[in-house]
């Protein structure tokens, strides 16, 4: 069955993140307050599995062996039908 894995990618606590404070900096030139911002990457990936445990654990390798660095990032998966 085909399966949506929502991979949510950001970075952990702690970690400079210069594009938000860019991003911060510019909405605060236009008049727009922030306390905080941060960014993240948002992946859609659809994939073959047997259930919805299975497509998760499958998504959640893909974030180990190559979408996040455990170092530096922290990562959510959400699998839907």
């Amino acid at each position: 069955m085909n399966y949506t894995a929502k991979i949510t990618i950001s970075l952990k606590e702690g970690m400079l993140d210069p594009e938000a404070r860019a991003i911060q900096h510019a909405l605060a030139n236009l008049g727009f307050s922030t306390d905080a911002l941060s960014t993240a990457r948002v992946f859609f990936i659809t994939l073959q599995a047997e259930n919805v445990e299975a497509a998760k654990a499958e998504a959640t390798r893909m974030c180990e062996r190559l979408l996040a660095n455990p170092v530096i990032h922290r990562y959510e998966v959400e699998v839907g039908a």
